[in-house]
């Protein structure tokens, strides 16, 4: 827990933003969900993920309905999946489900960052890697 602290304070105090990255508009999550129960995982998890802290990123909520095993819910980050759930076809109240997939997430991207700050370029530029 510590480490993770430490790792948390490091990606916010280096400012991970560069010239290139400062033109991009941040702080948006993509609905392209296309059930009810998609909606509302959709709903919850923006929800929760606005709430926690400033949104620095952008995301995109993927949908895949299916009759039979409910839907294939998934999270892209920089066009990475960070995040990939069946939610069944009965379900009421994703709330909690979708809380925790937004929790999740956002540790997936701190502990993405880290990686890109940590990663040795000596020899190749991050965008040659």
């Amino acid at each position: 827990m510590n480490r993770f602290c430490v790792a948390l304070i490091l990606v916010l105090s280096t400012g991970v933003a560069s010239a290139g990255e400062e033109d991009e508009m941040l702080g948006f999550i993509i609905d392209d969900t296309i059930s009810h129960i998609g909606h509302d995982f959709y709903y919850s998890f923006s929800e929760r993920l606005r709430a926690t802290s400033p949104m620095d990123f952008n995301l995109v909520v993927r949908e895949r309905p299916s009759a039979r095993w409910g839907s294939l819910v998934t999270v892209e980050y920089q066009q990475h999946l960070v995040y990939r759930r069946f939610l069944p076809p009965n379900t009421v109240d994703l709330k909690d489900d979708a809380y925790n997939a937004a929790d999740w997430v956002r540790g997936q991207i701190t502990q993405r960052r880290l990686e890109t700050l940590l990663q040795d370029t000596t020899d190749l530029e991050r965008d040659e890697l």
